[in-house]
């Protein structure tokens, strides 16, 4: 599958430049319900069960968390650059907005792009909304964190809605 994102042009030293490392899609995975465009969306077990949890915390404090992607897998990704390359949109333009296939924390099956009614999915007005802030403040209790903030180390665009959920020792 790597063979496929070089050819498309993705560097061959993408990992090491963007300090992103390869993902492995999980074995396993389950349901966490549908997203806002009615497609199913899975998560690890681990994740799904901490999603559950904030997510449960959320509408009992009044914030209303809706999933818009979870796990990708890597030909999913694949097919993204495909179709924006076929777009005409330069690869190094693509990779500034989307981790290379093979790179993306949504190969893991552990992260989430999330929004809030009266929000457009996937852009940075996200980040003024109720949810947004109520992330900031609660998502490290069940082991959530914002993947990709401002001046990031991956030269990745500003995502407030990506959380990735991170192995720790939780009662999540």
């Amino acid at each position: 599958m790597l063979e496929r994102a070089f050819a498309l042009g993705v560097p061959r030293d993408y990992g090491r430049t963007r300090k992103l490392r390869l993902q492995r899609e999980p074995v396993r995975l389950v349901s966490i319900g549908r997203d806002v465009h009615g497609r199913e969306q899975w998560l690890q077990p681990r994740a799904a069960r901490a999603f559950a949890a904030i997510r449960a915390r959320a509408t009992r404090d009044g914030v209303d968390l809706q999933v818009v992607s979870a796990f990708r897998s890597i030909e999913y990704q694949l097919g993204i650059v495909e179709r924006k390359l076929a777009r005409g949109q330069p690869i190094d333009d693509i990779l500034r907005v989307s981790a290379a296939p093979g790179y993306s924390e949504h190969h893991s099956g552990r992260c989430l792009d999330l929004t809030t009614p009266g929000f457009a999915a996937l852009e940075e007005e996200f980040e003024h909304s109720s949810a947004f802030a109520w992330l900031t403040r609660h998502a490290r209790d069940f082991g959530f964190t914002l993947s990709y903030p401002r001046g990031n180390a991956h030269g990745i665009a500003y995502e407030p809605w990506h959380w990735c959920w991170r192995r720790r020792t939780s009662s999540h």
